[in-house]
């Protein structure tokens, strides 16, 4: 699950459509990011080859993913989609964060996924999906094609491009996050199980300070892409993808609108990380696809994954630039 923060400055309107899709989220002041962490997104000159991106290859691995139905945490579909995850990512430096999360309905295995790939800088950046979907929707057919998989399978072919070449810059770690979704109801104590861990390790053994972004990949599958820029973001790191859109003639599909979001870079933003969630909230007419049986293959397109694919892989380059 991902939630709009509710705000004033959101025409009233708009607010009402998107709080009734977002539902019983609470609003969260969150600090400024450190000032040493405010950087000049222009620095560096948009030079370069376009990145390469498998659309088709991604468009399957949605589809495999999808294959296995409904996976919320504690289920053999979960199980599943570890297991076919890690079979993709044989040979590369794969890491496992196992931890047991207490929840409303009980104790559950949780597993983070992280894909590392050296580079020649020292620090990282970061990329994550989650590839849970709602246990509240544990009992219908709910296989959240949009909300977990395409994200889970863009960030496979990320791997497919990155493997095997070293990058001329930082490193790239690849999350695939769990437990992200509410158990009941989505509070700070019920979501993003997964990426809270992470973020409180990282924190005391010191990776976070060699984080030199967090990019989130949420929902970004749909046929009708409209990527949002987030308020809860970071500003000058949402600048730098946008300067990426644009590059490569996306820009079209990219901040048409700015909303708040509670994600799963929100534990990232809350320890000064840069970060910036890239998610397109408005799937279906008035969000009506988003947590419904209706996420479905059929509502994605290949183009919409090849779109975010290369934006993401052109702000890599461009954060490697700085």
């Amino acid at each position: 699950m991902v939630k709009l923060r509710s705000i004033g400055i959101i025409p009233l309107l708009l607010a009402l459509i998107l709080q009734a899709c977002a539902g019983d989220k609470e609003a969260g002041v969150l600090p400024a990011a450190p000032a040493a962490a405010v950087a000049d997104a222009t620095a560096s000159p948009d030079t370069g080859p376009s990145p390469s991106f498998d659309s088709a290859r991604a468009m399957q691995y949605v589809k495999e993913i999808v294959a296995f139905g409904p996976r919320p945490i504690g289920s053999a579909n979960h199980q599943k989609v570890e297991d076919y995850i890690h079979a993709h990512l044989k040979g590369d430096l794969v890491e496992d964060d196992n931890f047991i999360a207490g929840t409303p309905d009980g104790k559950f295995p949780v597993r983070n996924i992280i894909a590392k790939y050296p580079g020649t800088r020292d620090g990282i950046i970061m990329i994550a999906s989650h590839y849970d979907t709602v246990y509240s929707l544990r009992n219908t057919s709910f296989v959240g094609a949009n909300d977990g998989a395409s994200s889970s399978a863009l960030l496979l072919e990320i791997a497919n491009q990155l493997r095997g070449k070293q990058p001329d810059g930082y490193s790239v770690w690849l999350i695939w996050d769990d437990a992200e979704e509410a158990m009941r109801q989505w509070s700070d104590s019920d979501s993003l199980y997964g990426v809270r861990h992470l973020a409180d390790k990282w924190q005391k053994d010191g990776t976070l300070k060699k984080t030199k972004a967090f990019l989130l990949e949420d929902m970004i599958g749909d046929a009708d892409l409209n990527v949002e820029r987030d308020q809860d973001s970071t500003p000058w790191l949402e600048d730098m993808i946008h300067q990426a859109a644009k590059r490569l003639g996306y820009q079209s599909h990219f901040f048409g609108r700015t909303i708040p979001m509670e994600d799963d870079h929100i534990p990232f933003v809350r320890r000064g990380v840069p970060s910036a969630d890239l998610i397109d909230f408005d799937y279906g007419y008035g969000n009506v696809f988003w947590h419904t049986t209706q996420d479905t293959v059929d509502k994605l397109s290949p183009k919409s994954l090849e779109i975010v694919g290369m934006v993401t892989l052109e702000t890599v380059r461009m954060l490697d630039k700085k």
